[in-house]
C-alpha cells in the first residue's frame, strides 16, 4: 500500500471523472493508495478543501499559506492555531521560502515562514516545508525558530545531499516527488540513493510535476507508484520495500495525529 504524503486534491482536474470526486476516489482505491495528505496553499480556499475531503478517513489535511501566495489573507499564529484545532489537520503548511519565483524584498516570506513554525510548535504538529533556491535561509530559520521541536517534511526535495543531511539532523524527513524520475535531476537522485531507509517519504505534489512517463501532463495521486518505482530502482530495492518503508516513515512522523495501520 502506498501513501501520497503531499497532494492538492482541491486543484486536480476532475473532468475525466465527470467532475465527481467520489468517482476519482474509486481510482485511488484501485491504485492501492492507503492514505493521502491534502496540502493547504491559501486560506481563501481552505474551507472548501476541508469540506471536500471531510467524509474520507483516508485523507488528512494541513493548513497554511504557500510562500508564493502574495494576494489574499495573511496567516497569523492565532489563525493557524484556530484552524489546526481539528483532528483532520495533522500538519502546518505548506510554508517555507521560494526565491526562484520571487524578486526584490522577500522579508515577508521569511516572516510568514516563522509564523508557521511558531504555530506548528504550539500545536505540536509537523511542518510541511517548501524550499526552492533558498537553502541557506531555510536551514537558518528552521534552526533559529527551533523547528526541531516538531520536525516535519522538506517536500518535493530539489536540493543537494548537504541540505538533506542538515534537515535530517533537525528531525525532518525528505520527500521525493516526480522530479526524482526526471533525467535532469541527478542531485535529487543522489539524495534518494544515499538517504537512510527511515528518513524518506514519497509524494506526487498533484496536480503538478507528473512523473515520467506522464511528465508535462496533469499529475494525479494515482501516479505516486511511479515515484516509488524510481526510488526502488535507485536504491536497488523492491517496490514493495520502498512502499513499506515510506509508509512506516509517514506514520512515525505523524504518530501523534494518525493511528498506525498494521
Amino acid at each position: 500500500m502506498l501513501i501520497d504524503s503531499h497532494c492538492h486534491l482541491d486543484r486536480i482536474d476532475l473532468s475525466p471523472y465527470d467532475n465527481d470526486f467520489s468517482k476519482f476516489m474509486l481510482t485511488v482505491d484501485q491504485a492501492e493508495i492507503e492514505h493521502m495528505l491534502c496540502i493547504s496553499i491559501d486560506l481563501e480556499n481552505y474551507t472548501n478543501m476541508r469540506a471536500m475531503v471531510d467524509t474520507y478517513d483516508d485523507i488528512t489535511v494541513t493548513v497554511g499559506v504557500h510562500p508564493n501566495e502574495r494576494e489574499g489573507l495573511e496567516p497569523t499564529v492565532d489563525t493557524l492555531l484556530e484552524l489546526a484545532d481539528d483532528p483532520k489537520v495533522i500538519g502546518i503548511g505548506e510554508t517555507g521560502l521560494d526565491y526562484f519565483r520571487s524578486e526584490g524584498d522577500v522579508d515577508w516570506q521569511r516572516d510568514r515562514f516563522r509564523t508557521h513554525i511558531r504555530a506548528a510548535i504550539e500545536t505540536n504538529k509537523p511542518i510541511i516545508v517548501h524550499a526552492r533556491d533558498a537553502k541557506e535561509d531555510t536551514l537558518k530559520i528552521l534552526k533559529e525558530e527551533n523547528a526541531q521541536q516538531v520536525g516535519g517534511i522538506l517536500h518535493c526535495f530539489t536540493e543537494d545531499w548537504d541540505m538533506a543531511e542538515q534537515a535530517i539532523d533537525l528531525g525532518f524527513y525528505i520527500s521525493f516527488s516526480g522530479i526524482v524520475t526526471f533525467k535532469n535531476a541527478p542531485s535529487v537522485q543522489e539524495v534518494a540513493t544515499k538517504i537512510s531507509s527511515d528518513q524518506f517519504l514519497i509524494e506526487t505534489d498533484s496536480p503538478y510535476l507528473a512523473p515520467v512517463p506522464y511528465r508535462g501532463k496533469t499529475n494525479y495521486p494515482t501516479y505516486v507508484g511511479k515515484v516509488a518505482e524510481k526510488i526502488a530502482e535507485l536504491r536497488d530495492q523492491s517496490l514493495q520495500e520502498v512502499a513499506q518503508l515510506s509508509r512506516n516513515n509517514f506514520y512515525r512522523l505523524f504518530s501523534q495525529q494518525v493511528a498506525f495501520r498494521a
